[in-house]
């Protein structure tokens, strides 16, 4: 029987097809989780009229905030746009270039994770009374207010993992694991970078975070960047 290898050789390769117009989730809490690499190949690719759904907007002016800083994004799904040094982003905004839908962060996270269950969509308590409940379907169950929100699924998913093999079983370190595992149930396509792409078999079952079945590419990055060593060097990509 064939041996499935999702591997590609670079990150340049991962991102190829991907194309104008694309909706892309981006896993990180800011640094944490960030798949550098894969974005900044991204933008030596050049598409644009990107959507991006991610926790933020990125910072300085590396990996997410570079993106924007190019202007290939037109819109932005996230919860903390205007984070520690984040300022390319409200420009963008203020100028009117890149649009922006805030979401709770709680209600990001169950967006995403039934956009990838199949579940079209949800209610939540989260928001009501505040100007993100505008324009949302409001109903009362059991006493308590509740707003109708929708699952979330992207194009592609760019997400960054400490170890997989060459079936696309991953595991992440610690809290870089953040929204990635949901990301990766609901994309078309999702690529993972890692540290190391270890041979099937060698990564315990017990202890994989995201079965292979939802990975598509497997690119590894040995020593991946981490943006706070590049912002604090004054590094701007590219």
């Amino acid at each position: 029987m064939r041996m499935i290898d999702k591997r590609v050789p670079s990150a340049a390769e991962a991102v190829a097809d991907i194309a104008d117009g694309s909706s892309i989730m981006v896993g990180g809490f800011g640094e944490a989780g960030s798949p550098i690499e894969l974005i900044h190949a991204l933008i030596d690719q050049g598409a644009s009229d990107l959507t991006i759904i991610s926790n933020n907007a990125g910072s300085g002016e590396v990996g997410l905030a570079a993106l924007f800083k190019e202007r290939r994004v037109s819109k932005v799904i996230c919860s903390f746009p205007k984070t520690l040094n984040s300022t390319v982003f409200p420009e963008l905004y203020r100028e009117g270039f890149t649009e922006l839908e805030l979401v709770p962060q709680g209600t990001l996270a169950e967006r995403i994770r039934a956009g990838g269950a199949g579940v079209p969509a949800f209610y939540t308590p989260t928001a009501v009374g505040t100007p993100l409940a505008k324009g949302k379907e409001l109903r009362v169950l059991n006493g308590r207010e509740y707003l109708l929100e929708f699952g979330l699924r992207a194009d592609y998913a760019l997400i960054k993992g400490l170890i997989a093999d060459t079936h696309g079983n991953v595991l992440y370190n610690k809290t870089a694991r953040n929204f990635a595992p949901i990301m990766a149930t609901a994309a078309d396509v999702t690529i993972v970078q890692v540290a190391q792409v270890a041979e099937p078999g060698a990564i315990d079952p017990e202890t994989v975070v995201t079965p292979g079945i939802f990975v598509d590419r497997v690119v590894e990055v040995a020593k991946p960047a981490h943006e706070s060593e590049l912002i604090a060097a004054g590094v701007c990509y590219p």
